[in-house]
């Protein structure tokens, strides 16, 4: 055995004896948006009677994943507002306008988690503040993760799927009634290990 071999197995040893937990090590993962392996979605109920739906084609996000203490894994998220698409033209020309996302002023959404609750490391609540209009609001995504494992390139990807509701009154956005008050948001997020 050599010398490194023995120094690492005695401070590994010299910590399990007196009771210091050694750190596993936690992955950071960028988010697959050139591969267009994640999406943003949402969907809004069109005063009641139908359900409009949409995407953001703008984003990147990164997150770091602790496999043995989940809790202490992060997401970060930041959107491209102009880059909505509802897939009608004078709608996103609309909803880009002052009485929505007033993407002119505001270009860009943020989502930076600031806890994450798991019991076992599969579905989880990321908590994190998301600043939208330059309002930021703590919100809770209701996470559920998808798998991970080497990739055919040589890789290795990690997937979460998750939802998260906003008001748009806490965002200051058009009234159009209570049945239109809840943008429900849906992110399908595949990273690749850095």
């Amino acid at each position: 055995m050599s010398i490194i071999k023995k120094t690492l197995a005695a401070v590994a040893l010299s910590a399990s004896v007196i009771g210091i937990s050694v750190p596993a090590m936690a992955a950071d993962y960028v988010v697959d948006t050139k591969g267009a392996h994640a999406f943003i979605n949402f969907k809004v109920s069109h005063l009641g009677y139908s359900w409009l739906h949409g995407n953001f084609e703008n984003f990147e996000g990164s997150f770091t994943l602790d496999e043995k203490n989940f809790e202490d894994s992060k997401i970060e998220v930041t959107i491209n507002t102009t880059s909505l698409d509802s897939d009608h033209a004078e709608r996103d020309k609309h909803l880009r306008s002052g009485d929505f996302l007033n993407t002119k002023k505001f270009p860009e959404a943020k989502f930076v988690s600031t806890r994450i609750e798991s019991k076992d490391g599969l579905k989880a609540k990321i908590y994190g503040d998301f600043t939208l209009k330059g309002i930021t609001k703590e919100v809770v995504i209701d996470a559920v993760k998808i798998g991970e494992g080497k990739d055919p390139w040589g890789g290795y990807r990690a997937g979460f799927s998750g939802t998260t509701e906003l008001k748009m009154a806490d965002y200051n956005m058009m009234n159009l009634g209570p049945a239109s008050s809840t943008i429900y948001l849906t992110l399908e997020i595949e990273g690749v290990r850095k």
